[in-house]
């Protein structure tokens, strides 16, 4: 199949690059590509007649999202918007990555997982934009179009939570690192998001929502403690644990956004384990 991807370039981007080499891919990323350029966009899709548009392009800043609303929005439901019109113009069939954030991450009981029919009550600018976006998708394109939600995501390059943690964790000398017990979430890397991916794009049948992050769950401290058992030595450093509110952030953190792959169980199709995702990745290519 001819993928176009866009935000080719980012973390996600570029482990699909690699994953789906058997596709011919173009890498859609500024400055040549512009989703927030309507026709611009549509222009240079439509010319490249491709089968699927996988589209992660977005803004995935938390934090500055809650000081920059308007360009939260632009990107993530209006560039969405592009993105969905001009794929649904070209006949393509859509894959449209969204987050965990769409859901308030207040559970009504522990342990919990938001399935994929559950109601989001976004709490935060980003979650909101990007509800927005998955209500684009909806509108626009709902025959052809698939939206993932993942969460808590690492790959090869980084950033990322667990790039953060390696380079502090390597400094033995250094007081223990802090990081956060009271916020649960499924650790997911990339290249378990570009396996249900790659599942995916073998049933052409599925639409609508899916979840797509690794099986179980844990806190951001729990993943932390995970790593340092991996890394043995190149992780001296000790950690405790401590609560979010020793970390005030200016976008609220969920306590829990755990998924149920709901969609995915039932077509026969499970993503691995978070530990053994993160023990892939820390055996591979950082």
């Amino acid at each position: 199949m001819k993928i176009v991807v866009t935000g080719g370039k980012g973390m996600l981007g570029r482990t699909l690059q690699k994953e789906l080499a058997g596709h011919e891919i173009v890498v859609a990323d500024l400055p040549e590509w512009d989703i927030t350029d309507d026709a611009g966009f549509m222009e240079r899709l439509t010319a490249e007649s491709p089968d699927v548009v996988i589209h992660c392009a977005a803004m995935t800043n938390v934090d500055d999202c809650e000081t920059k609303r308007d360009l939260a929005f632009r990107l993530n439901e209006e560039g969405t918007r592009n993105v969905a019109m001009a794929s649904k113009i070209a006949g393509a069939r859509l894959i449209a990555i969204s987050t965990d954030y769409v859901f308030s991450g207040d559970p009504p009981k522990e342990p919990w997982a938001w399935s994929e029919t559950d109601i989001p009550r976004p709490r935060t600018v980003y979650g909101a934009s990007k509800f927005a976006g998955e209500q684009m998708v909806q509108m626009i394109h709902p025959d052809k179009s698939v939206i993932l939600r993942i969460a808590w995501l690492y790959g090869a390059g980084g950033p990322s939570f667990v790039h953060t943690m390696a380079k502090l964790g390597a400094d033995g000398a250094a007081a223990p690192l802090k990081v956060v017990d009271d916020q649960r979430g499924n650790p997911t890397s990339t290249a378990a998001v570009a396996g249900a991916i790659r599942f995916l794009l073998g049933r052409p049948d599925v639409s609508g929502i899916v979840h797509g992050t690794c099986e179980g769950q844990t806190t951001w401290y729990g993943l932390a403690c995970e790593l340092k058992r991996l890394l043995g030595d190149r992780f001296p450093r000790g950690i405790v644990p401590c609560t979010t509110e020793e970390f005030p952030r200016p976008a609220p953190r969920p306590r829990n956004s755990a998924l149920k792959k709901s969609v995915l169980n039932v077509l026969g199709y499970r993503t691995p384990t978070w530990q053994s995702a993160l023990a892939d990745f820390v055996a591979g290519a950082w």
